[in-house]
Order: C-alpha cells, then sequence, then structure tokens
C-alpha cells in the first residue's frame, strides 16, 4: 500500500511538473515525459530501497545515491539520463513538492507550534550555514578554475 501511494505521489508529482515545464520554460511535454519519468523510477526505487536495506536512512539518501551513481560519466546510459533529464527544469519540479510541503505543514501547525521559537533560530542557522557552504565550495572551485 505505501509503495502504490508513493507511486501515486511521484505521477501526480510528475504531471504537474510537466505542465510546468510547459508553462514555463517552453519545453514540450513530449519531449520532458522521458526525462519525468527517469526521474520518477529513480526516486520510486529509492523509497524502495530505503524500505528493503536495513539501515536507517531516508529514502532522499537512496535517490541522491542512486541518481548519483547512474550519472557518473562511463556508466552504461549516463549520457541518456543526462540527455533526457535535461529536458525538466528544475524549478518546474520545486512547485509540486513546495506546494506538498505547504500541504504538510499546515496538517501539522499544532506539531510546528509546539516546537516554539527555537525551530526559527535553527532554520535560519541552517539557512545561513548552507548559504555560507555554498559561497564558499563555489569560490573554491571558481578560483582553481581560474574564473576569480
Amino acid at each position: 500500500m505505501k509503495f502504490r501511494d508513493s507511486l501515486i505521489v511521484l505521477l501526480i508529482t510528475a504531471a504537474i511538473s510537466l505542465a510546468g515545464n510547459f508553462v514555463g520554460y517552453k519545453i514540450s511535454i513530449i519531449e520532458a515525459i522521458p526525462g519525468i519519468l527517469i526521474l520518477v523510477l529513480i526516486a520510486f526505487l529509492g523509497i524502495v530501497l530505503a524500505e528493503i536495506i536495513p539501515l536507517k536512512l531516508p529514502s532522499v539518501a537512496y535517490i541522491v545515491t542512486l541518481s548519483t551513481i547512474l550519472t557518473i560519466p562511463g556508466v552504461p546510459g549516463a549520457g541518456l539520463i543526462s540527455n533526457y533529464t535535461s529536458k525538466v527544469n528544475f524549478l518546474a519540479l520545486t512547485t509540486p513538492i513546495l506546494a506538498y510541503a505547504g500541504i504538510y505543514t499546515g496538517e501539522n501547525l499544532d506539531s510546528l507550534k509546539k516546537t516554539g521559537w527555537r525551530i526559527a533560530v535553527l532554520s535560519v542557522f541552517v539557512i545561513l550555514g548552507t548559504y555560507l557552504g555554498s559561497a564558499i565550495i563555489a569560490h573554491i572551485i571558481l578560483k582553481a578554475i581560474g574564473q576569480i
């Protein structure tokens, strides 16, 4: 039942993403379907792996690992996967995901209220740390390749 529900959510997200990809980025739905189906398949496999592998890791860890391995240059099919998924704009994927996050937050507002001010402070530090970490990494890489 859980796998079926996960697949349904992934397919709904895919449909919304295809529409957003077409409206916002003018990429044909037919052209983007293979890429979105690859993304759905990788996400679904990550969810399945999280359930069957006895490690207590979230499914997103398996999804990221699997997608990284599948797109390493030299891995059979990596170029094909990269080519198809490049037709799906990242921002088109974020719209339905953020909508689900908003719905989830709204449904769990009482739990969120119980965390109080600490969650706001934690959020600020997480966002600041992520921003600074990204800026430092970008600076190091750009310096190493001679762009700055």
